[in-house]
């Protein structure tokens, strides 16, 4: 649909220069008839010198880029069209000189109009072709970065089942159906560009619960959360890595924070937890890392990110416009 379009658009254009440079050019030779007119005679043959131009010589030259040599062609050929309209066609009997003042642009109009045009669809075109490749470049890092986050998902939560399936084995198929359901999320939910926030919302208290059930009098969580619409969309598993690292980095026997507030088509998250200091260096390296890269590529200028690591207790900020 885009090609034919830009197809379209260039026979539009050639068209109409085409009608306009031909009505001006018989407008300043009224004094011939029609049927003898020189202008007309000679149109085919400049219609011919520059398509030939446009579409074998530029394009040849400009590969090479033997551009000095294009230049000296393009001006050869502009002066040697123009002695042939003034001593064959017309008939002038003009000088040199007089020639190229007079006749020079009806040959050099046609070539640098038809010149720039080839060259401004070619730079479209290159945009065109950058474009694509960098939007298939942020998919596939897109993919790659999900692809690290689903799997670590996953095992956390294994590793819950399985220490409880030994420890507290009444509560396990608790915990099997919310991670049933965190899957299901994870591998259908998660595959657009964007989900539904009451369906991401729904994943990370699903989630949140099932750290309840494993930190249950080990660790306090407070969690809130509030929207004013039900119909926002989000990028899957964003908010998901923060929450993540707030349990995983927290300290026995602490509060973890938890607020996701969403007003006016912003999204505010906060998360705090307490964490040891000598573990500060290895803290949240590989997540939080990929979490810039997404919301650098899925949210440009549309996205605040905010850690902040005071003493022991670790805070993390993100505001998203939705829209």
């Amino acid at each position: 649909m885009k090609l034919n379009r830009k197809h379209s658009t260039q026979i539009i254009i050639h068209t109409l220069f085409w009608a306009l440079f031909v009505f001006v050019s018989l407008f300043v030779f009224t004094e011939y008839y029609w049927a003898e007119n020189p202008f007309l005679q000679y149109f085919f043959l400049l219609v011919s010198i520059v398509y030939v131009n446009y579409f074998i010589l530029l394009p040849y030259f400009v590969k090479k880029k033997w551009y000095a040599l294009y230049s000296l062609l393009f001006t050869a050929i502009s002066f040697l069209a123009t002695q042939l309209y003034c001593n064959v066609f017309t008939r002038c009997g003009c000088s040199f000189l007089k020639c190229l003042s007079d006749y020079l642009w009806q040959t050099l109009v046609p070539l640098l109009f038809f010149s720039f045009l080839w060259m401004l669809f070619k730079y479209l075109d290159e945009q065109d072709k950058l474009e694509k490749a960098t939007q298939e470049r942020t998919e596939m890092e897109l993919k790659f970065l999900k692809t690290q986050i689903n799997p670590h998902v996953l095992l956390n939560n294994l590793n819950t089942i399985y220490a409880y399936s030994i420890e507290k084995p009444s509560k396990t198929p608790d915990l099997i159906l919310k991670l049933s359901e965190n899957l299901k999320h994870v591998l259908y939910e998660t595959n657009s560009k964007k989900v539904s926030l009451k369906k991401e919302l729904n994943f990370i208290e699903n989630y949140i619960e099932f750290q309840r059930i494993r930190t249950e009098g080990i660790k306090e969580i407070a969690y809130h959360q509030t929207s004013d619409k039900t119909t926002y969309k989000i990028a899957p598993l964003l908010l998901i890595t923060l929450i993540e690292n707030a349990f995983k980095h927290s300290t026995t026997h602490s509060k973890i924070f938890i607020e996701i507030n969403t007003e006016n088509s912003v999204l505010n998250f906060t998360s705090s937890n307490t964490y040891k200091v000598e573990s500060k260096q290895n803290n949240n390296a590989i997540g939080l890392e990929n979490l810039r890269k997404r919301l650098f590529l899925l949210y440009p200028n549309n996205h605040q990110l905010t850690i902040d690591e005071q003493e022991s207790l670790f805070t993390a900020k993100l505001t998203l416009n939705l829209e």
